[in-house]
């Protein structure tokens, strides 16, 4: 990937950013940390449904993404026993954190899909309405299907909440809460003259490297009969052709990531990058989504109709995880052939 439109990262680009920068990046990090969980216990220690508990817990899950991404990117610069301590403990706070706002965020996506995909209201308190005969047995299954995944998916996210509660008064947590406020005030670092640049710039040849081996032949049609046949197979493994795509995910977030440290946080966005980690997302949920309406199929003793509707439901969203890439390859693509 060419590097003209990653100035921060270009020698020629002005003065280096070094040690200090990724410091007070941290510093910075730390302290949105603290301050959302202040909010996090106020709020009623993360209470189900009120506005300020999900807002608290989004602010918990973007900092320590981003400090854990740093140590991660920048962990050369850092004390290796403390950074390599610490960057496992903030990945099970951010998975912790995370499962019950996606729990929560598949549902939603997979009741709307249902109500789409039938042409009439799916929703368990709805299931008694009015269908469409035209859609023959989708609509007949749709009720049920969507009443299989609201049991489904409303009690994982139960206990993703129960989890999270007790995750958040563990003294495992504690022992992370009291690190990262250290970090607030002192950053150890092993070089605070040290040039970020050659660090982010492997950042952004990993990304490279990982868009470049996308195994678009196998992965990229508009119709992947591979895929729809993997996901409904009574193997209930992630997705193989997916993972390539979730790492990509990863290393673009981690990419971004070095950008804010180069810039002190303050860059402005960079349309692409936004762009594309969008159409990311978009396919993480997909392919989740997707995974979650097999495995609602394989729930044993299901009517015929039902489980018509959510063999159905599986293949939509597997087709909205091809969009999602191409949408993705549209937008990389499109920014190479700009670049001279």
């Amino acid at each position: 990937m060419a590097q003209q439109h990653l100035d921060p990262t270009d020698p020629a680009a002005g003065p280096s950013p070094t040690g200090g920068a990724l410091a007070d990046y941290l510093r910075a990090q730390a302290t949105e940390f603290l301050r959302a969980l202040r909010q996090h216990r106020e709020s009623g220690s993360g209470g189900n449904g009120t506005a300020e508990s999900a807002d608290a817990a989004r602010a918990l899950r973007r900092s320590v993404r981003r400090v854990s991404g740093s140590l991660h990117t920048f962990r050369p610069l850092l004390e290796s026993e403390w950074s390599e301590g610490l960057r496992p403990e903030l990945a099970w706070v951010s998975g912790t954190l995370t499962m019950e706002h996606a729990c929560a965020a598949r549902l939603e996506r997979l009741l709307l899909a249902l109500h789409r995909l039938s042409g009439t209201a799916v929703f368990p308190a709805q299931a008694g309405g009015p269908a469409a005969p035209e859609r023959g047995n989708l609509t007949v299954g749709a009720a049920k299907a969507g009443a299989l995944l609201e049991r489904q998916l409303t009690l994982a996210r139960t206990r993703a909440h129960s989890s999270a509660l007790q995750a958040l008064g563990s003294s495992r947590f504690h022992g992370v809460a009291d690190k990262v406020a250290v970090l607030a005030s002192e950053v150890p670092l092993t070089s605070a003259d040290a040039d970020l640049r050659p660090l982010a710039r492997a950042a952004e040849e990993r990304l490279a490297d990982a868009v470049a081996a996308l195994p678009l032949v196998t992965a990229g049609h508009p119709y992947n009969a591979e895929a729809l046949v993997h996901g409904l197979s009574p193997d209930p493994a992630p997705h193989p052709q997916d993972a390539p795509w979730h790492q990509v995910r990863l290393l673009l977030r981690l990419h971004r990531y070095a950008l804010e440290v180069l810039h002190g946080g303050d860059d402005p966005v960079d349309v692409r990058l936004l762009t594309a980690g969008q159409a990311l997302d978009r396919h993480r949920d997909a392919s989740e989504a997707a995974a979650a309406a097999a495995a609602a199929a394989r729930t044993p003793r299901i009517a015929p109709a039902t489980a018509y509707a959510l063999g159905v439901l599986h293949a939509d969203q597997r087709h909205e995880v091809e969009a999602a890439r191409f949408a993705f390859q549209q937008c990389w693509q499109k920014q190479a052939v700009r670049t001279p």
